[in-house]
């Protein structure tokens, strides 16, 4: 219902209060009021005046003034007829209603501003039959309506009733409407005038307050005044649910806001709010700062919109971390080189025996910063089997140029945001691994260790080795983006070293972008060495025998090494002499003494029997069986090929775990030994009534690579004549069916493998000499080399 005011409004945007006449039945048309048939017309626009019901209106316009004034100088009786579009400034006849209500004017009140507010009441209902004038204000012909006689519906009372107390509950429901005006309303006792003064003010439609009045049937009135009100009824309780439940969360705000201020007054008293002082320390901390324009510009939005938020609030700490982060970064914040090559060279060399290759390169990139001055760093890679001191070298390496250093391990790493970090959006993230490294560690141009480079993983959460690409290209890392910093960071200045068992396993695409250097296993002299200068040492400390005299020898050393270990690296000597030195703790534990010297005896009873022994090479061969090299990424092996011939119809039978392209090999072995059956003298009648097996021991182990096919070719040739192969000899080549040999890969492995178990002479592809000449000529002492061109040669050298 509309709200009753006390304020007098323009027509334009009218509220009204409804007057009631202390006559209920004054609205009736009396026998003292006599009602002319043409009236001057004053139309309304957002109101419907009924009858019985009393209206101030603030009259505005020309027309409607003029017509007031008249008609209140002759009868006061006007007629009100309501405007169809109540926006219309000027209406015509047009836009004006057919059915009005004839109005008396009860007071005229002249306003200071100019205005003229008049009290009507409302009649009778009247219809313009038509328009007789339209200036200076709009006169008509009128038809008075006729109301039905009252209803004699028993059930009309209810009808009543029912108005009443929906109308009653919207006034209870509606926190505006006074309460007086319920008491008003019970006691109107007049059905007609209590139908006009509900439907005057109800909240509703224009269109509806008009078909309202229109209607004759007091009884379809009052039904549609019940719909009217239903509907007002539902609204005003659904304002109502909304209202209280508005007013609740306000209330929980404004509590909440309340104990904040107060909160925020005790911290005050203490001292300060602290994230008022943790902001004050990050601005502070930001004016030191070597920022680019585009990180100064994030810190200071970020810092903004941490003033406007409250800590309280989820994204509070999202900024914060971010915003921590950025100051963390060593923005510009390098640590000076050493360029004393010499100085470089005596802690490479104290570090790490043997490497010479290795340490040069170093030295070089050294001498070019060192001349001139600022140079992107290289991407160095380092190649080579398990245990030969990859890792620590690259420690080595940042103590000699004196900076800072950092290991990252790459193995079984799966995700590729470990490396570009996440977007800080998510829940738990974080930058990656690199930006993290660098946030420990303070410095933008440290040694960075990438271990492991060919064992990271791929699966549906990423490619990390793609991730690799920019942070390992010199041409990109200078703009190298994480997600979660959300900027670009300068990765140029910092000196990356990789390392890797196996290069196979490196992604083509980063492969290219890495300088590698291969690191062969150690003979068994390197070993010795080692194990004097960094082995022994080291675990004489860890089993607290530092300051007891305890001498190891070399021929005890070399026993170790060749006894019991099979390896390119140290670290299974490591352990065997940690081994030795736990067997000496507790000796000098229980008799407080220890021989000064351990012998060959004493490590037979600390180790146990020796596991490797050279003797199988020593005992004679019998026909079919010769000795190859094969290389693995943990270094060079011995590798035995046997053939045998069995009653068959000339098939060939390989077993031993062996890949396509050995089977291969052999597969070419036996169809150049059958094309060259007479120069070799073999009985061709054998290749047709025999099947040749030929087996590779340790079936156990896959084994695949080109390198065995002249020892293949050499074993078959061997079963086929009868002829023994040559005692103590090794070889290594691919074969042709043209009857080449081809060079092959891991010499160096394969050189000090055969060494290690005793063999004498090795026979090579001629390309592969050069190898042989970068191995130092102590480590291949007594080693016999044959290079040959041709299959031929090979079986001239190998056949006895």
């Amino acid at each position: 219902m509309k709200e009753p005011s006390i304020l007098f409004q323009p027509e334009d945007d009218m509220d009204f209060i409804p007057i009631i006449p202390l006559n209920e039945n004054e609205g009736d048309n009396g026998p003292e009021i006599v009602i002319p048939d043409e009236l001057p017309l004053l139309p309304l626009r957002n109101t419907v005046l009924f009858p019985g019901v009393v209206l101030p209106i603030t009259v505005g316009r020309d027309k409607s003034i003029k017509a007031i004034n008249d008609a209140y100088k002759a009868d006061k009786l006007v007629g009100v007829v309501a405007q169809k579009d109540s926006n219309v400034e000027d209406p015509t006849v047009t836009d004006l209603e057919d059915i009005g209500t004839v109005a008396r004017i009860i007071k005229m009140i002249k306003m200071p501003d100019g205005g003229t507010t008049v009290i009507i009441q409302g009649k009778k209902r009247f219809k313009i039959a038509s328009i007789t004038t339209e200036d200076p204000y709009f006169k008509a012909r009128i038809q008075l309506l006729e109301e039905d006689d009252s209803p004699k519906l028993e059930d009309f009372e209810a009808y009543v009733a029912n108005i009443k107390d929906l109308a009653t509950q919207i006034i209870q429901l509606s926190p505006n409407i006074p309460s007086d005006a319920a008491i008003i309303l019970k006691n109107i006792e007049n059905p007609s005038f209590l139908i006009h003064f509900i439907s005057s003010n109800l909240n509703t439609e224009l269109v509806e307050k008009q078909k309202l009045l229109e209607m004759n049937n007091i009884e379809a009135r009052a039904d549609l005044l019940m719909q009217l009100l239903q509907r007002e009824l539902q609204f005003a309780e659904l304002k109502n649910k909304v209202t209280t439940k508005t007013k609740t969360e306000l209330d929980k705000q404004q509590r909440e806001y309340f104990l904040q201020q107060q909160m925020k007054s005790i911290k005050e008293e203490l001292g300060g709010d602290t994230n008022d002082r943790e902001i004050r320390d990050m601005r502070n901390k930001a004016e030191a700062m070597k920022w680019s324009e585009a990180a100064k510009e994030m810190f200071k939005k970020g810092i903004e919109k941490l003033e406007r938020m409250h800590p309280s609030t989820p994204d509070y700490s999202v900024v914060y971390n971010h915003l921590d982060l950025l100051l963390d970064l060593p923005w510009g914040t390098f640590t000076k080189d050493l360029y004393d090559l010499r100085k470089a060279r005596k802690i490479l060399d104290h570090d790490h025996y043997g490497m010479h290759k290795v340490k040069e390169r170093i030295l070089e990139y050294l001498a070019v910063l060192k001349l001139k001055g600022d140079m992107k760093s290289p991407i160095l890679c380092f190649i080579g089997p398990p245990g030969i001191g990859k890792t620590s070298l690259g420690r080595s390496i940042a103590s000699a140029i004196e900076r800072k250093y950092v290991r990252i391990s790459l193995g079984g790493l799966h995700d590729e945001s470990e490396i570009r970090g996440h977007r800080k959006t998510y829940i738990g993230a974080m930058p990656g691994r690199i930006l993290q490294s660098l946030r420990k560690i303070k410095s933008s141009n440290p040694v960075v260790i990438l271990d492991e480079i060919d064992k990271v993983g791929t699966d549906f959460r990423g490619d990390p080795s793609s991730a690799l690409l920019e942070v390992l290209d010199p041409e990109q890392n200078h703009t190298f983006y994480d997600n979660y910093l959300e900027l670009e960071y300068d990765l140029s200045k910092v000196l990356f070293i990789a390392t890797a068992n196996d290069i196979n396993n490196i992604q083509p695409a980063l492969r290219d972008r890495l300088e590698i250097i291969d690191l062969s296993g150690y003979a068994v002299e390197e070993k010795i060495e080692i194990a004097k200068r960094h082995l022994l040492p080291k675990q004489k400390d860890a089993h607290g025998l530092k300051n007891i005299p305890l001498k190891v020898s070399d021929k005890v050393l070399e026993k170790i090494i060749q006894d019991y270990t099979r390896e390119s690296g140290v670290r299974e000597l490591d352990r065997y002499l940690a081994s030795v030195m736990r067997y000496e703790a507790k000796e000098y534990a229980l008799k407080e003494k220890v021989k000064s010297t351990v012998t060959a005896n004493d490590i037979e009873k600390i180790l146990g029997k020796p596991r490797f022994s050279n003797e199988m090479y020593k005992v004679a061969n019998m026909p079919g069986v010769a000795v190859g090299l094969a290389w693995t990424y943990v270094g060079g092996d011995i590798l035995f090929v046997e053939t045998s011939l069995s009653d068959g119809k000339g098939e060939l039978k390989l077993t031993g775990n062996l890949g396509n392209v050995m089977k291969e090999s052999a597969a070419t072995a036996l169809t150049w030994l059958q094309s060259n059956a007479k120069k070799q003298d073999i009985d061709t009648t054998l290749f047709e009534k025999k099947t040749i097996h030929v087996h590779v021991p340790e079936g156990a182990t896959p084994k695949d690579g080109p390198s065995a096919g002249v020892t293949m070719m050499s074993a078959i040739c061997s079963a086929l004549t009868g002829r023994r192969v040559k005692p103590y000899l090794a070889m290594t080549g691919e074969i042709t069916l043209r009857g080449q040999v081809l060079p092959v890969g891991g010499i160096k492995e394969k050189v000090l493998a055969a060494r290690r178990a005793g063999l004498k002479e090795i026979i090579l592809c001629w390309q592969n000499e050069k190898d042989i000449q970068e191995i130092d000529s102590t480590f291949i002492k007594g080693l016999k080399f044959h290079y040959v061109k041709t299959m031929q040669q090979v079986l001239d050298l190998a056949l006895v």
